[in-house]
């Protein structure tokens, strides 16, 4: 073996080597994630750094074996092969392309006549580039001998008066923006790249057109999520462009989700927008609501808990990954070893909560009596008695009395199999949101956050539901005009998964 060629060898394991590291240094960040519940989005952001450099690494591996692959010496066996991962079958559901290679006519070695013995098959996965058309709708006319008169069928619905724009660009167009978080500066550049010129302003106002045409859903969607009896709600922040400025928005949500309980009814996701964070506007939002609202210690709901609100107070039950979050923090720093001990605790009773998830009401409030419930007494009392030795400026003190200043709050899943643990359904839901912020950078106006919620209502409501929202949209834009007002409710993302196909149509 030559020296150039050791030295390609031991290059290419080198990278193989480092590309390992960094998969199981990514490997165990995600368990430790999954494990202690970190949340917050330092630990997010560590995840995709971590996730971008185990793909630069493979891509380093790969090249670097491909190169000394090429440059080896054939007379040589190969001291090395880098393992690379087991293949998975390329999905069964995609069309199949048949491309077979012309056979020789007769033996290369003696000329023979051939019978056929078999085939090998080898499948590439491969894209066919997005495709633009027009389609030109033609409707004939018809005259009548006898009287004279002209027929002719009537026009279509667009889902745009008087746009050029169809239903399948409407939502790609709507998805892109508010779902993959591209604003439509970059899409208009996209299109031109393609021969396609949309200007800014066409796409802005095809996008206004399209959120004032699917209000309607927006409220359906409102009503059904407002129906329930317990809701989880959150907000985030939103910077929104004023003069010379921009100043801090929020954006709220109110997650309807009964599936840990067993529940039937379909998941949804209700958005609002405001311009700050006030009490006033969750009093707004929940106005004539009762129920139990899963929300985290915002001052803000203070006054939906009033005995005395009208129709009736809102039940608190306080998140338990929250006031987790605050132990963990303290954990993570190996500093508070009152507070590693309150995690393991705290982990216990998600452990058992993991495994009743999902179950009834009933079932999940019997298991809660019989084995969490001497877990939480057994913690209070802990924190009760090691918070008597803490000075009130330490900052396990801080963590304990958060939890103990709202401690039937917190204990109001013992006595409710329908309340969930946590309010992650909530944080789940704001989470695109986190992200694609650094994309659009900001809502250009008060009406632009408000629209942003509309389309973020149906958006993240598709995917609760565990449908394709572009998809889902397509075929809403092109069906709504012309639907029964009556019937509005079948276009829902609920009920529209159960016939795809049909709607389709």
């Amino acid at each position: 073996m030559s020296e150039r060629q050791a030295r390609l060898e031991a290059e290419a394991q080198a990278t193989a080597s480092q590309a390992l590291v960094a998969h199981l240094k990514l490997l165990i960040a995600k368990l430790r994630r999954e494990q202690y519940g970190q949340s917050s989005e330092r630990g997010r952001k560590l995840l995709d750094q971590l996730e971008l450099q185990l793909e630069e690494l493979e891509a380093d591996a790969t090249e670097a074996a491909v190169t000394a692959e090429t440059k080896a010496d054939p007379t040589v066996v190969e001291s090395f092969t880098r393992r690379r991962p087991v293949r998975a079958p390329l999905p069964a559901h995609l069309p199949r392309e048949r491309v077979v290679i012309p056979a020789p006519c007769s033996c290369p070695g003696c000329g023979g006549k051939l019978a056929r013995l078999g085939e090998d098959v080898t499948e590439t996965l491969e894209v066919v580039p997005r495709q633009w058309k027009v389609i030109q709708t033609v409707r004939e006319k018809f005259t009548c001998r006898a009287c004279a008169k002209i027929t002719q069928p009537p026009a279509p619905f667009h889902p745009i008066a008087r746009a050029r724009a169809g239903a399948s660009l409407l939502a790609m167009i709507l998805y892109a923006k508010f779902g993959q978080h591209q604003p439509l500066n970059r899409q208009s550049a996209v299109y031109a790249r393609e021969g396609i010129e949309l200007d800014v302003s066409t796409l802005a106002d095809w996008v206004g057109a399209s959120t004032a045409t699917l209000a309607p859903l927006v409220e359906l969607i409102r009503r059904h999520v407002l129906n329930a009896d317990r809701l989880h709600g959150d907000d985030t922040t939103v910077p929104v462009l004023a003069k010379h400025k921009t100043v801090t928005g929020r954006l709220w949500t109110y997650v309807r989700d009964d599936r840990p309980s067993g529940g039937k009814d379909a998941p949804a996701a209700l958005f609002y927008y405001s311009r700050d964070r006030g009490g006033e506007h969750p009093r707004r939002h929940l106005t004539g609501w009762s129920g139990i609202l899963q929300a985290d210690a915002y001052a803000g709901f203070g006054e939906l808990y009033d005995g005395r609100r009208s129709p009736g107070p809102i039940a608190e039950a306080a998140c338990w990954a929250h006031a987790r979050r605050k132990f963990f923090v303290l954990a993570d720093l190996r500093q508070a070893p009152l507070a590693i001990e309150t995690v393991r605790r705290i982990d216990a009773i998600f452990a058992i909560e993991r495994e009743i998830n999902g179950a009834s009401a009933k079932d999940r409030l019997a298991s809660r009596q019989e084995r969490i419930k001497p877990l939480v007494a057994d913690l209070e009392a802990w924190m009760r008695l090691e918070r008597a030795r803490l000075s009130r400026h330490a900052d396990t003190a801080k963590a304990i009395d958060y939890m103990l200043k709202r401690w039937p709050a917190f204990t109001r899943f013992l006595d409710d199999g329908r309340i969930c643990l946590t309010n992650n359904a909530a944080e789940r839901a704001l989470r695109g949101i986190a992200i694609g912020r650094k994309a659009w950078l900001f809502a250009g106006s008060d009406r632009g956050g408000e629209r942003a919620a509309s389309m973020f209502t149906l958006i993240e409501t598709a995917k609760l539901n565990g449908i394709d929202p572009q998809a889902w949209l397509s075929c809403v834009l092109r069906r709504i005009n012309d639907h029964p007002a009556a019937k509005l409710a079948e276009l829902l993302p609920w009920h529209w998964k159960d016939r795809p196909a049909k709607l389709a149509a």
